[in-house]
């Protein structure tokens, strides 16, 4: 990710777990109810869990909207079911709870098991629920406005790709309130991760930066502009990472883009054995009625670290004091191939520890995690990221075991961000923010 800081004060498929799920489904189902079937029981389950990412032109390898499409792998979703592989969620179910949570229950892994045991049976088609809707090409139930990048970028079939910029003007006459959003790289095997940031007219940030075309640090004459394609301040409508889902902020809160401005694509790709381009889009949906509460997303960032050869538990952290009042919403942690947990906290004055979210990371899963109620966290509120970096031979995507590593943009480097977004007064703005309420200003 874009390498900047926010200085918070001091931040510088099992068979025997499928036969098991299957014996156990036999005797979880009352006995008053029919084997499951296709229509009835399952077809629900799907549509609430698995259509999201299972459904044509969407990440998944294979639909399962329909019986036929479905039915070929009744006992493999019962195996990932019942090890709690799919759908894919990492937190620790023992710290908070989260809106998020597309995880099954054991009802439902029961009836699945159920199902795939008695060969999975179709039942009556009059029993299925209505098709759930999706807006073509589209994890948001509506979309407002489409924004893509004006120039496909060409990727190359090897090598490294330096950071990616393309500045799309909005022009927006109006401030718009954004409620929901949704990144999508038309080349998703290319894509590292992708921000789109919001840059006002007024902003000093990339003024010298071509417009509507993709440009890197290399093509910076001056020293300022190759120092912007490293370092902002500027507002985050979003991030994408590969298996990350839109956002959409609970009612009265929103994102704000201010008139004029600009929408700033920050790319990284990754090479794969082929040259291709990429054309990402973002789509948006406006808020039906103003807010009470603007969504701002913040980072505790550490690049100052060393993992040394083989270590396979190198722990690194990061932690600071948020200048004024705010509601924690959700979290959004991001490593490389390395990365192993991951967790954030509230350090609390009498030197104990409040655990909020703890991650098993999975760099091919890259999550938010939105709590089901918002925290309020008072100025002052220290809050504290942590991950932890497997090195070793034993990490099966490790790039080198025998390589030191630091921070960097390629995924053989490695990074230690932990993204998270407040909800603040609609007309406080992320300078706003690091104004401390006793009038001194924060360093970010």
């Amino acid at each position: 990710m874009t390498r900047f800081k926010i200085f918070f004060g001091l931040f510088v498929a099992g068979s025997l777990s499928a036969l098991f799920a299957i014996g156990m489904a036999r005797t979880s189902v009352r006995a008053s109810d029919a084997t499951p079937t296709f229509y009835r029981d399952v077809l629900p389950i799907l549509q609430q869990h698995c259509q999201s990412c299972h459904r044509p032109g969407e990440i998944a390898p294979m639909p399962f909207v329909t019986y036929a499409q479905t039915r070929p792998f009744a006992t493999l979703i019962a195996a990932d079911a019942a090890k709690r592989a799919m759908p894919p969620w990492f937190a620790d179910p023992s710290v908070g709870h989260f809106a998020n949570d597309p995880s099954l229950t054991q009802s439902e892994i029961a009836t699945l098991s159920a199902w795939a045991a008695a060969q999975a049976p179709a039942g009556n088609p009059q029993d299925a629920p209505p098709p759930k809707h999706w807006v073509e090409g589209w994890n948001l139930p509506r979309v407002d406005l489409v924004v893509k990048m004006p120039t496909p970028v060409a990727i190359p079939a090897t090598g490294d790709v330096e950071y990616t910029y393309e500045i799309v003007p909005t022009g927006f006459k109006e401030g718009k309130w954004v409620q929901m959003s949704e990144i999508r790289p038309s080349s998703r095997e290319n894509v590292h991760h992708a921000v789109v940031y919001i840059r006002p007219p007024d902003s000093p940030w990339l003024r010298h930066a071509p417009i509507r075309v993709p440009f890197t640090a290399s093509d910076m004459t001056g020293e300022q502009d190759k120092h912007d394609t490293h370092t902002t301040k500027a507002d985050i409508l979003l991030v994408y990472a590969p298996g990350s889902s839109p956002d959409n902020w609970p009612s009265g809160m929103a994102k704000f883009i201010p008139a004029g401005s600009d929408l700033v694509f920050q790319m990284h790709y990754t090479t794969h054995g082929r040259a291709t381009t990429d054309q990402t889009s973002v789509a948006i949906a406006f808020a039906q009625r103003p807010p009470t509460h603007r969504v701002l997303t913040l980072q505790l960032t550490n690049s100052d670290f060393v993992i040394p050869p083989g270590d396979p538990d190198h722990r690194v952290e990061v932690h600071g004091s948020i200048p004024n009042d705010a509601l924690l919403l959700s979290f959004f942690p991001h490593l490389h191939l390395r990365g192993k947990k991951f967790e954030y906290n509230i350090l609390r004055p009498d030197g104990t520890v409040q655990p909020l979210l703890r991650v098993n990371y999975n760099f091919y899963w890259q999550l938010s995690y939105r709590l089901a109620q918002p925290l309020p966290l008072k100025a002052g509120t220290v809050l504290q990221a942590v991950a932890w970096f497997d090195n070793s031979k034993n990490n099966p995507h490790n790039p080198d075991p025998d390589a030191a590593v630091y921070w960097g943009d390629q995924t053989y480097d490695e990074m230690m961000v932990g993204f998270f977004d407040v909800a603040v007064p609609p007309n406080v703005d992320k300078p706003q923010f690091f104004i401390r309420g006793d009038g001194g200003a924060m360093q970010h």
